[in-house]
């Protein structure tokens, strides 16, 4: 990327907008990413799209937040300042599950920590705020997005207010926010001053406890209560859950001492001609030059060569954010939109005829889950997907199948994956053209390996997950390696799966050992739940309530008892033999302790058993196992590191010792 020319981005420095003849920009964007011009990037988008809408805007990436001085690099802007964290929120960017400090960025130059500071948005806004009074203040991206309520914070453990209020900000945008900064630009270059904005959807603003609200609303919570009572905060949450569709969703009122919050009902989503627009402009596509010397920043590696043809998630997921962010309606781009970006990419320095991913949220949905979201939005007290599909969900993979065909037919592309999830029950459900995308997935864009997202095996786990039953797993696993057989390839799966999350005792993780075990697969790492703003699963983990149900979940909280949960995933690991014997005692399956090909651990102190005490047979070693190495990246998301060449074991299981012969 060395090649890349510095006038191919916004400015970064005075020098740069004093060289395109501004004396002041319209708006300045404070990001906590690196400057990457990349339509992966939300600071990239609503930058590109302001600017093609004829507005000056300065990109101050990662500036020096222990003064004001980077703050006050381009003066004052004419319009206001835009605020975001960046791709994902802060405090998942530093800490990890167990709340220890990451030791690296994938957002910052080189991979370097330290340089965005905790809580980013909160502290921009404050050296904004010492620097320039009482200029506007606009906050967006995921930080700003999944707080913008009275939220719990995991690292904090406790109820926070609103990031607005905590940021002293003036108006904040949630989703995705192109539509919704174009009005803002529109009404502030028309002199409406930004405390006089509130009727604009999609955003969320302070005012007088008395001020008249623009639209039907809910609510009505007041901070000092939900912060205190969990089961108001997880009625709260339902509410505002079922009020994030731009159809029929309703204003949702939080009080704050002697102010009102208001947040607006959501814009509706960019239909297809507007994401055409949005995607066709003039990224650079790489990050910014000035990086080049620290090693440059290592986010762009997974998207660098990617596309993304949707928006939205009906999925449902509860660990999830999705929902409350990017919303439960799909929307797509057309065929022809996404063709004329992959052309873009084979002319790209480095491209070697590789298309890494066609994907999204959701890899292999591509519209609304049923014509009846088009007019009355989505259900409110409904999923789609699970625990079964609804009889109204509409399936079709034509136009996805057709989209994949005529990217592999540009010149220059030699094959095309898919990385992002597919959603298996989605294929499974579509009885007349899903069988026809599977095949296709896996002769044309599977990489050895696809990656999956069972994430548990228990029945009551999964329910409290959104996710359907392990036995639809099940029919998409073995229909994989029919097809991988008949295509004459040996290609494996490598699931998703997670410990500790809300519902999960230490008999259901048991129960996932015992199946791991059965498919004699060996996961390398798995990912601890995590609990993020925004998602129904963080709130049965604050709560002990499911906030759909108002019913009691079982929510694993002791340090120990985590540590046993993910030991018992890993139970062939040495290191962690004497934690799964605790975690068997405990829970009474000490018939799992021994020398059996049924038991998952040797007693304490054991040997390794000659093989006649085990049925005459080594059952230590089989079939092939999966690497598993996953990392928290997001709300609800996970970031994949390079795989081996192992993965979920095609083999049947094991019947009293003995293995299957391969084909």
């Amino acid at each position: 990327m060395s090649g890349m020319d510095e006038t191919s981005f916004l400015p970064v420095s005075r020098a740069d907008m004093e060289s395109r003849g501004w004396d002041q920009p319209d708006f300045v964007y404070v990001c906590g990413d690196a400057y990457v011009d990349h339509p992966s990037f939300g600071a990239s988008i609503i930058s590109r799209v302001l600017e093609a809408k004829g507005y000056r805007v300065a990109m101050l990436c990662q500036p020096d937040y222990k003064t004001t001085d980077d703050f006050k690099r381009f003066g004052r802007p004419r319009l206001g300042f835009l605020v975001s964290a960046g791709n994902i929120d802060s405090m998942v960017a530093h800490y990890t599950a167990a709340k220890r400090r990451r030791s690296s960025d994938y957002y910052s130059p080189g991979g370097k920590m330290g340089c965005r500071p905790d809580r980013a948005v909160i502290v921009y806004c404050n050296r904004i705020r010492q620097a320039f009074g009482d200029v506007p203040i606009i906050l967006g991206g995921l930080e700003a997005s999944l707080r913008r309520f009275a939220h719990y914070d995991y690292w904090d453990d406790r109820v926070r207010r609103s990031i607005l209020v905590d940021s002293r900000a003036d108006i904040l945008t949630y989703g995705m926010g192109e539509a919704i900064i174009l009005r803002l630009a529109e009404l502030l270059d028309r002199g409406i001053p930004i405390k006089k904005i509130r009727d604009v959807r999609g955003t969320v603003y302070l005012c007088e406890r008395d001020d008249k609200i623009n639209y039907p609303h809910v609510g009505g919570w007041d901070y000092d209560a939900l912060k205190t009572d969990k089961r108001l905060y997880a009625e709260a949450f339902a509410v505002q859950y079922r009020n994030q569709d731009s159809v029929n969703g309703r204003a949702i009122v939080e009080y704050y001492d002697g102010k009102m919050l208001v947040q607006n009902p959501p814009m509706p989503p960019l239909e297809r001609e507007m994401l055409d627009w949005v995607y066709s402009l003039p990224y650079a596509r790489a990050y910014h030059p000035t990086y080049e010397a620290e090693g440059g920043v290592p986010a762009i590696a997974e998207v660098q060569f990617s596309l993304t043809h949707n928006r939205g998630c009906f999925g449902g997921c509860n660990f999830c954010a999705l929902a409350f962010h990017q919303g439960r309606t799909v929307r797509s781009r057309s065929v022809e939109g996404v063709v004329a970006e992959a052309r873009k990419i084979t002319a790209l320095p480095g491209f070697k005829g590789y298309i890494h991913d066609v994907g999204g949220p959701t890899a292999n949905f591509r519209a609304p889950a049923c014509e009846k979201q088009l007019k009355d939005g989505v259900c409110p007290n409904r999923k789609c997907l699970a625990p079964t599909p609804c009889a109204n969900l509409r399936t079709d993979h034509s136009e996805y199948i057709r989209l994949l065909s005529e990217i592999e037919a540009l010149p220059g592309v030699k094959r095309v994956f898919i990385r992002s999830g597919i959603r298996f029950d989605y294929l499974l459900a579509d009885a007349e053209g899903g069988d026809a995308f599977f095949e296709k997935l896996v002769r044309d864009h599977v990489s050895g390996q696809l990656k999956v997202a069972p994430e548990h095996c228990a029945p009551g786990v999964l329910r409290k997950m959104g996710k359907p039953d392990i036995e639809v797993f099940e029919r998409f696993r073995r229909r994989y390696f029919e097809l991988s057989d008949a295509c004459g390839k040996e290609q494996y799966l490598v699931p998703y799966l997670m410990s500790s999350h809300p519902g999960s005792t230490l008999r259901e993780a048991v129960e996932l050992a015992l199946y791991l075990k059965k498919w004699e697969y060996s996961p390398e790492q798995v990912q601890d739940f995590y609990p993020t703003p925004g998602t129904a699963s963080t709130v049965m983990f604050y709560t002990g309530l499911d906030p759909f149900t108002m019913k009691d979940v079982f929510v694993p909280t002791d340090y120990e008892e985590k540590q046993m949960q993910r030991a018992l995933l890993q139970y062939k690991k040495p290191e962690n033999a004497d934690l799964v014997r605790r975690a068997l005692q405990k829970c009474g399956r000490t018939d799992l302790i021994g020398y059996g090909p049924e038991c998952l651990v040797r007693p304490a102190g054991g040997h390794i058993a000659p093989k006649d005490a085990r049925s005459g047979k080594d059952t230590a070693s089989r079939a092939r196992t999966g690497d598993h190495r996953t990392s928290a990246n997001g709300a609800g998301s996970r970031k994949t590191s390079a795989p081996s060449k192992k993965g979920w074991a095609k083999a049947k299981p094991t019947v009293k010792g003995t293995k299957k012969k391969k084909k």
